[in-house]
């Protein structure tokens, strides 16, 4: 199944999620499902915010374009997914393999720095909300939303330079269903410890400084919630904090998990479920959570289909 000894890879060939062919028709349905979801979920969110101007804000500002890069993020693997789930030989070229890596970590790492700016953004209205107007400008905003996409491209280039740079001879079958960095590195034909030690330096850099910032400005919403004398108020907060930890620890939880642990030689299934977490099921999640529990924007889609 191979590629001959010496000569370089020109495409890769993906096990996928499963070899049992009912079980691949399950998935497709249940993957289908999800993308539409993701989709719909999505799309809704970004006009919505675009169409009301009474969600022209700075927190809907950052989840329109957390929900855009949820969708980038999902269409880059989940509509190739179900079409290898209905054909024998799943293959991506070289150059499609590549591509779907630059996206996927550009429109991820994005998406890692918008949720901690996202939650900076909660912690300002809840502990300073007299200065919130003045802190959070539109032009502070802006450039807090650009920085988080220039942060994304960031990691991207580093984590796709030091991957794509190793030989791959030989040996082209990715036993994943998509194409990622640590999939990858396990079919290199040289040393990889020094890219490894590069994806690890991006993970401190996109996925635990990130997570730092979301615990501490979750901890210190938490304190001035306790101190509230609105038993009303105090639940809102705490529900809308609990939802958002809820993305958090699925998200970040299961990216440092497989960026951030030694490369071992093998993927094994855990792996590949771990994937389906962040690839997947927190695109779909993002729009329920943030937004669609939401009372605003609940209120602004009543008011754009009774239009």
């Amino acid at each position: 199944m191979g590629e001959e000894n010496g000569t370089s890879v020109t495409e890769f060939i993906f096990l996928g999620l499963s070899q049992d062919p009912q079980t691949q028709v399950l998935l497709f349905f249940l993957f289908l499902l999800i993308y539409l979801l993701t989709v719909l979920g999505n799309l809704l969110i970004v006009v919505l915010i675009h169409s009301d101007p009474r969600l022209h804000t700075p927190m809907y500002f950052f989840l329109r374009n957390l929900s855009f890069a949820d969708l980038c993020f999902s269409t880059t693997t989940v509509p190739q997914v179900l079409v290898h789930f209905l054909v024998k030989r799943k293959t991506i070229s070289f150059a499609g393999c590549s591509t779907q890596i630059v996206v996927l970590l550009l429109v991820g790492c994005t998406e890692c720095a918008l949720l901690a700016v996202m939650s900076y953004d909660r912690y300002v209205a809840v502990c300073k909300p007299l200065h919130y107007s003045t802190i959070m400008t539109h032009w502070v905003c802006v450039q807090l939303a650009a920085g988080s996409w220039a942060s994304g491209a960031f990691v991207s280039l580093v984590d796709t330079t030091f991957t794509l740079r190793l030989p791959y001879r030989g040996n082209n079958v990715i036993n994943h269903f998509f194409c990622e960095p640590p999939a990858l590195l396990k079919l290199a034909s040289a040393d990889t410890y020094s890219t490894e030690m590069a994806i690890f330096a991006m993970g401190v850099v996109i996925l635990l400084a990130p997570v730092s910032l979301i615990l501490t400005s979750y901890w210190n919403i938490v304190s001035t919630v306790i101190q509230m004398q609105s038993g009303e108020g105090r639940l809102k907060v705490f529900s809308t904090c609990g939802s958002h930890l809820i993305v958090v620890v699925l998200f970040y939880g299961s990216a440092i998990f497989a960026y951030m642990r030694p490369n071992s030689k093998i993927m094994n299934e855990k792996d590949k479920m771990i994937s389906v977490f962040y690839s997947a099921v927190t695109p779909m999640l993002n729009p329920i959570i943030y937004s669609l529990r939401n009372k605003d924007v609940k209120g602004a889609l009543r008011r754009i289909t009774l239009r």
